[in-house]
C-alpha cells in the first residue's frame, strides 16, 4: 500500500503498472503510480493546454 501525499489515505497500487494514473478514494487527488515495490505514489502532474504555441 502506498499513502496519498495530501490526505495520507492508503492506495492500492495492485494491477496498476508505473506512470499509470489512479485517484485517492478518500481526497479525489490524482496520482501518478512512481514504483510498485515498494509502492509509491506522487500527485500526478498538471497538463497544461498546449494551444500550438
Amino acid at each position: 500500500m502506498a499513502h496519498c501525499p495530501e490526505c495520507e489515505a492508503a492506495i492500492t497500487v495492485q494491477g496498476l503498472l508505473v506512470g499509470e494514473i489512479t485517484y485517492c478514494p478518500d481526497c479525489n487527488a490524482e496520482l501518478e503510480v512512481l514504483r510498485l515495490e515498494p509502492p509509491a505514489v506522487a500527485l500526478a502532474p498538471q497538463v497544461e493546454e498546449d494551444w500550438g504555441e
